[in-house]
């Protein structure tokens, strides 16, 4: 496979993401915009501020630009509008409600005792307040002249202000400026610029995700492998075949015999006969390189697979050059897992490429011809459920933990059953300086499942995936003579 055209799939796979997340976001965007809004303004639900002290104040709203720098944004109006709607908890108390310059309102609070709101959750509605203690007692908020927008109501009403360059907190309060605060609040913003910004937004993620796409597919262009000639027969005429079997006597017991079709991915991994005790301790070290790859390759993978999901269900045909790519870079994968902590099988350094090379592990699938296009729609998620299960034990996920106040969850982990069986091998390999055979060909069956279910939810076969762990370096599974053997009559012995 041309190093050029992995690149080009690798980009196209990361253009045709970044496409995809800007596509899926503006159009998150878009039925917000058309659902979410009342009078134009997107806002927040109903919250219920109540406090004991003088008023109830935000943090301050640093909205002033640095030294030398331009307040071209702000002066155009694109922080848009806003809207603090109020309704007083007791009708017979009006509430006042202003934004006004930070400087200004902490000297008019100075020593009052107060509120401020600390943190707003809006899933659920939830504000926590910062105690400010003061002795002193406000004169009424109206009196004060440096408010740039004010309301007092008694029952429901909006403040609006059109966000301006500055550093701004806001107030609320009783309008006699008594103890005491209670009302529900909602907070609103309109953006006019918003609707223009989303549809740029789902067109460049078009754009980029069909050019990705297209990278993805080009690139992917002459990576398909060549079918091989059959082999020709020395002297043999054009239309030679094979011999037919010879017939057996009338007088035998002949029993039809069939041989079961081998699994499509075929995977191996030979143990080397001698590894290095202590080296396997910095293999997680020496492998960061293929790390590093394999994540852009997995990137690449994943949105490959998408793009077969769709050739497939169209064409019922999986384009061979993005299936040989995938099967590349599940190889690779696998030899790099084998070297490490999916088998440590290994000391050879695993090869930078996507083809088959001379390796202790191999792996490969075999190309189908066709598949079917409703099983794709099923296949990767619904009909693998049970497999996903089983891999999520072998290759981790099992959680254990403890309860984190801070977090207020529980933490914690454990390594798959995988990973649990290779590091005893590990330590048996330290103080022994031998890999116990029984647990490399157990971890050979474990990750030939894992594989298996890989290869299948990545739409490259529509075999099931076997319930069953073949063991050891070769993969046999599926070979073998299903049904009775011919029995000979009695006098009969082979010739």
């Amino acid at each position: 496979m041309k190093a050029g055209r992995i690149v080009m799939i690798i980009i196209g796979a990361l253009v045709a993401l970044i496409g995809f997340g800007m596509l899926a976001g503006g159009t998150a965007a878009l039925v917000a915009y058309a659902t979410q809004r009342t009078d134009g303004f997107f806002q927040t639900g109903e919250v219920r501020l109540a406090s004991a002290t003088y008023a109830i104040t935000s943090d301050r709203v640093d909205l002033e630009s640095e030294p030398g720098e331009s307040d071209w944004l702000i002066d155009r109006g694109a922080l848009g509008t806003v809207r603090l709607t109020i309704d007083p908890g007791r009708p017979e108390t009006p509430i006042f409600a202003g934004i006004g310059p930070t400087p200004d309102v902490r000297q008019y609070l100075d020593d009052v005792s107060r509120d401020v709101i600390r943190d707003f959750e809006l899933s659920p509605d939830r504000v926590t307040f910062r105690r400010v203690n003061g002795t002193a007692t406000p004169a009424p908020p109206e009196e004060q002249g440096f408010w740039v927008a004010q309301l007092t109501a008694d029952a429901e009403g909006a403040l609006t202000w059109e966000v301006e360059s500055g550093d701004w907190t806001v107030v609320m309060m009783n309008a006699d400026a008594s103890r005491g605060v209670d009302l529900d609040a909602r907070l609103g913003i309109k953006l006019d610029w918003l609707l223009p910004a989303i549809i740029g937004l789902m067109i460049g993620g078009i754009v980029l995700l069909a050019g990705g796409a297209a990278l993805v597919i080009f690139g992917s262009r002459g990576l398909a492998r060549r079918e091989e000639p059959a082999p020709a027969v020395v002297g043999a005429p054009a239309a030679w075949a094979p011999p037919a079997a010879p017939v057996a006597p009338a007088t035998a017991t002949a029993v039809a015999v069939r041989r079961a079709e081998p699994y499509p991915l075929h995977l191996t991994g030979h143990l080397d006969d001698e590894l290095s005790r202590g080296l396997w301790l910095v293999k997680w070290l020496l492998a960061i390189p293929h790390y590093i790859i394999l994540v852009f390759l997995w990137i690449a993978f994943a949105v490959v697979t998408v793009i077969a999901f769709f050739a497939i269900l169209f064409t019922g045909r999986y384009p061979r050059g993005l299936f040989d790519f995938n099967v590349g870079v599940l190889r690779w994968s696998w030899r790099v897992g084998f070297y490490s902590f999916s088998a440590l099988g290994t000391d050879r350094y695993p090869p930078f490429t996507l083809d088959e090379a001379d390796y202790p592990a191999e792996l490969s699938v075999r190309y189908p011809e066709q598949l079917s296009r409703g099983l794709v729609l099923v296949k990767w998620w619904l009909l693998a459920i049970p497999h996903y299960a089983l891999v999520a034990i072998f290759g981790g996920g099992w959680w254990i933990g403890w309860w984190d106040p801070s977090e207020d969850r529980w933490t914690g982990a454990m390594p798959g059953l995988i990973g649990v069986l290779v590091l005893f091998a590990a330590v048996a390999l330290l103080f022994s300086g031998r890999y116990p055979r029984s647990i490399f060909e157990f971890v050979m069956g474990l990750n030939r499942w894992v594989y298996r279910v890989v290869a299948y939810a990545a739409l490259m076969t529509d075999r099931y995936p076997p319930f069953r762990l073949d063991q050891g370096d070769d993969d046999e599974a599926g070979v073998g003579e299903v049904g009775m053997a011919e029995a000979a009559p009695p006098g009969m012995t082979d010739s």
